[in-house]
């Protein structure tokens, strides 16, 4: 039987292609106008992977390694290859676990439970056998089964985890992933075979070792390994914080909150934040020369409420904070520099008035007054409202904004006057063992809801503007964390269940033909792991108050 011939639409061009064809060798007859790898592909708006069929005529966008979603898909797959790698090496019956904590610069930090010898030449051997499998080109398999089925699997795998978090899964279908016999379920698409993952690297590193892979922005080369040592602390002594809770993953979370025991580890975790905060505070107030606290981090890390927690703290110390938000020293609107696009840029520290702020810092370190200034967002220009300030013996000055860490903003000021704290959500939660959940995820679900209620922002507006924003936060934040004195954690192990029921009607809003479209109905799905809590319990001093709202802060 004759296939039927479909028009496929691809840029400006229309080709025929039979039906049944394979998305895959319409991709390998057009690579060669893409410079990265084809990796997935859009069909009429609609998100799909290379082994997929044509099945009628359509429009075609190819997804290559250097955009944001193919990059993920090269991190999954690649990390599907290690555990196939691992598993064979080792063999299945030395390991309990394997596990994928948490972002490492370019990779992910991964431990190793069981019988295994963690050293140089264990992972010598899984690089060699993962080398000989990109080399084969082996195809992963996308497999649907029912979920008691999946749950079944993953038990008999020992990955509870996984057995767990499906426990609570609506669905009746799950889909696996294959790759030369070995089964796992990933949240996400896969490359068509392990032949595009050319490029990564396997490194020891404190208890466990790091799965090194390209940047988005250099796909085809392997970087140095370059991360914050004191952002990694952190999230180890978070994910302490978890173990404690009986909380690592979101299958955990749902057991606890199915149990009736929400409220408790609420206040547990928001416990462990305040005796970070008092500890921090504790070690400002020994250094008596400290006048000013300056605390940067991303979007959405809760900055603010964190400025007024962190004061309450040093007034119980005995100082005399004076919280101000370093936005109040921008620039008038018209006198802001502009970005290669001619359009305003706010993230860039020029966007601030240095001279302005230098002189403020100098003349309150010198005993002088000043008068501060305050930023009238809705007519884009500066003020003064009569708030004057001078510092005395026990004053400090505790200012937040995303340029706190830059030393340029400090540097006419003496180092040892002057203490600086980074913060940012750096989620301790994982789905599973071998899905972890980005920060980022959490940082733009906050916003989302946050913007919304306050600014009437919708959430494909946040969407739309959030590479803007992160771009922003690469260039002006992340490079300055380690000189940071202090870092503090603001995720909150329990928020997801309470952002959940904010976030998901304001997603559901954003239509189908929309271009931000995609990336709602994979925030959708993540969101539909999670039981939902109501957000009552939550304290009104709460980071999360910043952004769900009913906050005793002025946020």
């Amino acid at each position: 039987m004759e296939r039927e011939i479909c028009q496929v639409t691809i840029g400006a061009k229309t080709y025929e292609y039979p039906g049944g064809t394979s998305y895959l060798v319409i991709a390998r007859e057009m690579q060669e106008h893409y410079r990265y790898p084809i990796v997935l592909v859009t069909v009429d708006g609609r998100l799909c992977e290379l082994h997929k069929q044509l099945k009628k005529s359509c429009r075609l966008e190819f997804i290559t390694l250097e955009d944001d979603i193919g990059h993920k898909t090269y991190q999954r797959s690649l990390t599907l290859l290690l555990l196939k790698a691992m598993y064979h090496v080792a063999g299945h019956e030395q390991i309990d676990k394997i596990v994928v904590q948490y972002s490492m610069g370019s990779g992910y930090y991964c431990t190793v439970q069981g019988k295994v010898t963690l050293d140089q030449e264990f992972l010598d051997q899984v690089k060699a056998y993962m080398r000989e499998l990109v080399d084969r080109k082996l195809p992963i398999m996308k497999k649907s089964v029912g979920t008691q089925e999946a749950r079944e699997k993953f038990r008999s795998y020992g990955m509870e985890d996984k057995e767990k978090l499906f426990r609570y899964r609506r669905v009746s279908s799950v889909n696996l992933y294959e790759l030369d016999g070995f089964e796992d379920y990933f949240y996400g698409f896969m490359t068509a075979d392990t032949g595009y993952l050319q490029y990564f690297d396997l490194q020891l590193y404190d208890e466990g070792f790091v799965l090194v892979f390209p940047t988005r922005r250099e796909p085809e080369k392997l970087p140095e390994l370059v991360f914050s040592r004191k952002v990694f602390q952190v999230q180890k002594e978070s994910e302490d914080w978890g173990s404690r809770l009986g909380v690592d993953t979101v299958g955990a979370l749902n057991d606890k909150i199915c149990e009736g025991g929400s409220h408790r580890m609420m206040l547990i975790a928001e416990a462990l934040q305040e005796q970070k905060i008092a500890e921090l505070a504790g070690e400002i107030a020994k250094r008596r020369g400290v006048k000013f606290v300056m605390i940067a981090g991303p979007s959405s890390s809760g900055k603010t409420t964190f400025c007024n927690r962190l004061s309450i703290q040093l007034a119980a110390h005995g100082l005399v904070p004076h919280p101000v938000s370093l936005d109040n020293y921008y620039l008038n609107r018209v006198d802001t520099p502009r970005d290669e696009n001619g359009e305003y840029d706010f993230e860039c520290l020029e966007a601030l008035d240095l001279e302005l702020l230098d002189r403020d810092l100098n003349t309150l370190l010198s005993g002088g007054q000043i008068e501060l200034p305050y930023y009238n967002f809705k007519t884009g220009k500066r003020e003064y409202k009569g708030q004057y300030m001078e510092l005395g013996s026990e004053d400090i000055l505790v200012m937040e904004g995303i340029h706190g860490l830059n030393d340029r903003l400090s540097s006419s000021i003496p180092k040892d006057s002057c203490y600086k704290v980074y913060i940012s959500a750096l989620t301790q939660l994982n789905v599973d063992e071998h899905n972890r959940i980005p920060t980022t995820d959490g940082r733009l679900l906050r916003r989302m809801v946050r913007d919304n209620r306050t600014r009437a922002t919708s959430a494909r507006e946040t969407i739309a503007m959030w590479h803007k924003v992160r771009k922003g936060e690469e260039k002006y934040i992340f490079p300055y964390q380690d000189s940071a004195d202090f870092v503090f954690n603001s995720a909150l192990i329990y928020e997801l269940s309470v952002l959940k029921q904010y976030a998901e009607p304001i997603l559901f809003r954003i239509p189908e033909d929309a271009p931000e479209f995609q990336e709602a109905k994979r925030l959708l799905k993540f969101l539909d792991y999670f039981v939902g809590i109501p957000s009552e319990p939550v304290p009104q001093n709460s980071i999360l108050r910043e952004f769900i709202g009913g906050s005793c802060f002025d946020v």
